[in-house]
């Protein structure tokens, strides 16, 4: 599955932070319960792989995924996990190589025109903008349209509901990322209702391009 068809399952994109393997399948569940099926395991936490490997062996209607990767090592453990694609917080040349290599559907992280032009070097066009609200966000990724027509991006990073809105309404918006799908309250508490209602929610924003 490449970036495009990815990012196209729904219009946002959890990041998740789960530090015990064995509540991931209720919490996968529960988000797909709720229409979100595109699932970012962040690498923050020692139980992130195992998690991955969880979901992808017990949750069939998820997609997989490791966000947070930074290097080569990483990029072949996501994969030896079972994750479908990877997201980073930027780029290197070492990074670029390890996912092409691995055939990994891959997300690099940009925050500036020249960095997003780097990527394209490198060959992806579907790009994620991080950390987004910091550097620019809606605002940023509306004047990025012009000079790069031919880039599309999933901005992450300070993104809510609200927020969400802005962002999808732009043509070279496919989706965002947010944290706010599986809150660290809801997760200690099991409330897999609560999750199931942020995820319907969240699918419901709009329809991604």
């Amino acid at each position: 599955m490449d970036a495009i068809t990815l990012l196209r399952q729904g219009p946002v994109v959890p990041v998740i932070v789960v530090d015990d393997p064995a509540i991931a399948v209720d919490m996968a569940h529960a988000l797909v319960a709720g229409g979100i099926r595109v699932l970012e395991v962040t690498l923050r936490t020692k139980g992130a792989l195992a998690a991955i490997r969880r979901m992808r062996d017990e949750v069939p209607d998820a997609i997989v995924g490791a966000g947070t990767l930074r290097t080569r090592a990483q990029v072949e453990a996501c994969v030896d996990a079972g994750a479908q694609f990877g997201i980073s917080p930027g780029l290197t040349p070492e990074l670029a190589a390890a996912a092409r290599a691995a055939n990994l559907t891959f997300l690099p992280g940009i925050a500036t025109p020249s960095e997003a032009m780097r990527a394209e070097d490198e060959g992806f066009s579907v790009l994620k903008l991080f950390p987004a609200e910091a550097v620019g966000g809606a605002k940023l990724l509306k004047s990025l349209s012009g000079p790069l027509p031919n880039l599309r991006f999933c901005p992450t990073g300070g993104i809510d509901l609200a927020r969400a809105h802005d962002y999808l309404a732009l043509p070279n918006v496919l989706a965002v990322g947010g944290s706010w799908l599986t809150p660290s309250d809801a997760l200690a508490a099991r409330d897999w209702g609560r999750i199931t209602e942020l995820a319907r929610a969240a699918s419901q924003i709009a329809p991604s391009k």
